[in-house]
């Protein structure tokens, strides 16, 4: 199938080094304790630092949707890892949807679901308890053009949402577009976290209590929360189940930081990746190495690269990885081994091709470790 064209090899890679060294002169961000923290500057701001010429590309590039793609998430098969679903969101306004792709990259129609009306971003969770005393998988969504949340058991894709879950009580100033799972450590509660295409400077996302039963799922808003710079808007966030933090982005201000459980308070922990990012601060994805170590990743989407951060406080800049992908909204990161293809796991970016970029996170671990 055709590629989209790739970045010139002289677009950079930076490596920041993690440890020791003068941080006198580094920007800096707020810490846990609402001090400054020292953070590494990325390649806009210092061009002293090593460069590698490598573009990170594609494994799979997916079939097209027919409109307009978005966001990503991962669905991992557990007898079969390499039937795993990669499913995508299709922003057309009245004929938008839900794919599915197989790893391949082929589309898997009978799984797929459409016509939606402008469907923004998608995150799943697998081994969800309920009420019964079951468990099943879900895919959740934001259906911007009915103002509700949609909800689907997988590997079926089977709407459960009675016809879509209302949010931000149909104020259609605040039409939802990024959506979060989060599910606590304590008890196993889901919860979806949503941001909309605008809102107040204080309060700006909204939290909800999912709860699966008698094969329905309902919803119980349960916190407003998350500061909001005014600039654009707020689209990407992931919730960090191990470690119970949510991250989110503020469109060309920076990420920030808060903890996804609504009991554990709403103060802002963090701001960070303030510096570097050319245009909008995008997608979000973490990669665990350990239950509290690992990686975030935010795509820089008119900088057409990648930026990889400490997934550990104060989350310092560890590389910024040019991509083949073009202006990039959404992306997810598996760890899983996804049969004998991608044993590593996948990152899969959205291309403004109307495709999903997959790439064998081998080769994001190559170009991370290339310069170290």
């Amino acid at each position: 199938m055709p590629r989209p064209s790739v970045l010139a090899s002289s677009v950079a890679l930076v490596l920041v080094a993690c440890g020791g060294g003068d941080t006198a002169a580094l920007p800096r961000d707020r810490d846990d304790r609402g001090a400054e923290a020292a953070v590494a500057p990325s390649a806009a701001i210092d061009a002293t630092l090593p460069l590698v010429r490598d573009t990170l590309r594609a494994a799979v590039v997916t079939e097209r949707v027919p409109r307009d793609s978005d966001d990503p998430a991962i669905w991992v098969d557990p007898v079969d890892p390499a039937r795993s679903l990669i499913l995508g969101t299709d922003k057309g306004d009245r004929d938008g949807g839900v794919y599915a792709f197989r790893l391949d990259g082929t589309i898997d129609r009978a799984r797929s679901v459409a016509p939606l009306a402008r469907m923004n971003n998608v995150d799943v969770r697998q081994g969800v308890r309920t009420s019964e005393g079951g468990t099943i998988d879900v895919a959740v969504a934001t259906e911007r053009g009915r103002m509700a949340l949609r909800v689907f058991a997988l590997p079926a894709m089977r709407p459960i949402d009675g016809g879509g879950i209302p949010v931000f009580g149909s104020d259609s100033s605040r039409a939802p577009m990024g959506v979060a799972l989060y599910r606590r450590a304590r008890d196993g509660a889901l919860f979806a976290i949503v941001g909309g295409k605008g809102g107040p400077a204080t309060d700006y996302l909204e939290q909800y209590r999912l709860t699966l039963a008698g094969g329905r799922a309902t919803a119980r808003l349960v916190r407003r929360f998350g500061a909001f710079s005014g600039t654009k808007e707020i689209e990407a966030i992931v919730a960090d189940d191990a470690t119970g933090m949510v991250f989110y982005s503020d469109e060309t201000v920076g990420v920030r930081r808060y903890h996804a459980d609504p009991d554990s308070g709403s103060r802002e922990l963090a701001l960070f990746a303030t510096r570097g990012v050319v245009g909008d601060h995008e997608g979000l994805a973490i990669r665990a190495t350990s239950d509290t170590t690992g990686y975030l990743l935010l795509s820089d989407q008119q900088g057409r690269r990648l930026h990889v951060y400490r997934r550990e406080a104060p989350h310092a800049l560890v590389a910024v990885i040019p991509v083949d992908a073009r202006e990039t909204d959404g992306i997810e990161v598996s760890s899983a081994a996804l049969g004998p293809r991608f044993p590593a796991g996948v990152l899969v970016m959205m291309s403004d091709t109307r495709r999903f970029h997959v790439y064998d996170w081998r080769d994001v671990e190559r170009l991370m470790a290339s310069r170290r």
